[in-house]
């Protein structure tokens, strides 16, 4: 098993969701996709509070990122090998808690792109957090 690959698909996972979390930041109109639909404007676009959030969203994702592929050995640093580990484990049950409110979403993409997304996050991050550095 690659672990290296495996966080790299991991973290452009996250990267991909970090992108759409700007777009709905920078006004988008695909409030509708996300928080379970019922937060977006008739224009489509989030409230500023909420915008907000999502440009908090994308920064929390890239950290994400950042931690399983430290994690899987692929960056450097100077965390805490048991911190990491810890931290790791972390996004894993983030990730599915993110899962399960996606799958209680009111539109098809929420449910079944981003639920479909975060699912295989939650699988991806595990094996990372589990396997350690390749």
């Amino acid at each position: 098993m690659n672990v290296e690959a495996i966080a790299w698909v991991a973290a452009t996972l996250f990267g991909l969701l970090a992108l759409f979390q700007v777009a709905l930041a920078l006004g988008a109109p695909l409030g509708a996709y996300v928080y379970g639909g019922r937060i977006a404007l008739d224009d489509g676009r989030l409230p500023t509070k909420w915008r907000v959030a999502s440009a908090a969203a994308a920064l929390i994702l890239l950290g994400f990122a950042w931690v399983i592929l430290a994690r899987a050995g692929v960056i450097g640093t100077s965390l805490d090998e048991t911190l990491l580990l810890v931290l790791s484990w972390m996004v894993v049950a983030y990730m599915a808690l993110n899962t399960a409110g996606n799958l209680t979403g009111k539109t098809n993409i929420e449910r079944y792109v981003f639920g479909g997304i975060t699912m295989v996050l939650v699988v991806l991050c595990a094996i990372v957090a589990a396997a350690g550095p390749a």
